[in-house]
């Protein structure tokens, strides 16, 4: 099955990895399972008011959540785990909240470190018809850079 894209909010990412985040089966319509950075300050709001959305329009998303801790951040420490990585190369979608990065020397944006991290050296916004979800626009499949 060929993986296709859903459309984010301003702030989401898509990893380069094997097609393992779409499941199917004969009966039911896809099922997306995508890695979630609520964010810090208003993230997690918003992360929030897009999983209602997404849920209000019965896109079927699971979520796998990672929260990433920069209140007890160390100078030249990696702020996202490996385990958070992993799961945005497996499930190839992600959806991030702001982000904040410590203030002071030693720190790298985390938005810079998922760029280098993934290879994203662009900011690509792939917008994909899902089949079987209703909207105003069919067959959708526009990517902006």
């Amino acid at each position: 099955h060929e993986a296709r894209s859903l459309r984010y909010a301003s702030s989401a990412i898509r990893a380069t990895a094997s097609p393992r985040s779409l499941s199917t089966s004969a009966s039911t319509s896809p099922q997306f399972t995508v890695t979630l950075f609520p964010g810090h300050g208003v993230g997690p709001e918003i992360s929030v008011a897009v999983q209602n959305i997404f849920n209000a329009a019965d896109v079927p998303i699971v979520w796998d959540e990672h929260h990433i801790d920069v209140d007890n951040a160390k100078p030249g420490q990696d702020l996202i785990s490996a385990d958070a990585l992993d799961s945005l190369r497996r499930n190839r979608f992600g959806l991030k909240g702001p982000m904040a990065t410590p203030i002071g020397k030693g720190y790298r944006s985390l938005n810079l470190t998922l760029r280098k991290a993934l290879g994203l050296y662009a900011n690509v916004r792939p917008c994909v018809s899902i089949p079987g979800v209703q909207t105003p626009y069919d067959d959708v499949d526009v990517v902006t850079v």
